[in-house]
């Protein structure tokens, strides 16, 4: 609970001060990256990529029983 009181108090200090513009600036142009990255990709392909994920997830092997000496 402490750590989401001051996460939450240095939060405020920086809105106050001003600085949290120029700090979340990087993770804005990252998540703004990403979206550019992710829109270049046809969605066909990406149905593709997630059912071929989804169906390697489904059909893996069952690990292998070991033996307690």
């Amino acid at each position: 609970m402490f750590r989401v009181i001051a996460w939450a108090v240095l939060a405020l200090y920086l809105l106050i001060v001003g600085v949290w513009p120029s700090a979340a600036a990087p993770v804005s142009i990252a998540f703004t990256g990403l979206g550019v990255v992710l829109a270049a990709i046809p969605l066909p392909a990406v149905l593709a990529i997630v059912a071929v994920i989804a169906w390697e997830m489904r059909h893996r092997s069952a690990p292998a029983k070991t033996v307690a000496a």
